[in-house]
């Protein structure tokens, strides 16, 4: 019998493709970013590691707006980065 295809996402901060459970979707509306824990919210996403270091990463390389291709202000990134740090403990 032949595997199913498990699908993969690249981490924004560090760079790495993992399985797309392991990382949470993060979505840019008309309302700003919020994270997506169903995975199917609307909106243009990018993923991320389940850990602070890569949110702080993604954070110091100003991943987020590049990725989402959307205008992110630095209030709006710190919210994400603090949200993904309380999801890590």
């Amino acid at each position: 019998m032949t595997e199913k295809k498990v699908p993969e996402r690249r981490c924004i901060g560090c760079m790495k493709s993992k399985p797309k459970q392991e990382l949470v979707r993060i979505v840019a509306d008309g309302n700003g970013l919020h994270i997506d824990p169903s995975g199917k919210m609307p909106g243009r996403g990018a993923y991320l590691c389940r850990n602070e270091e890569c949110a702080k990463l993604a954070l110091r390389k100003n991943a987020f707006g590049r990725n989402l291709k959307t205008e992110v202000s630095r209030q709006e990134a710190e919210s994400i980065v603090e949200q993904i740090a309380q999801l890590s403990r």
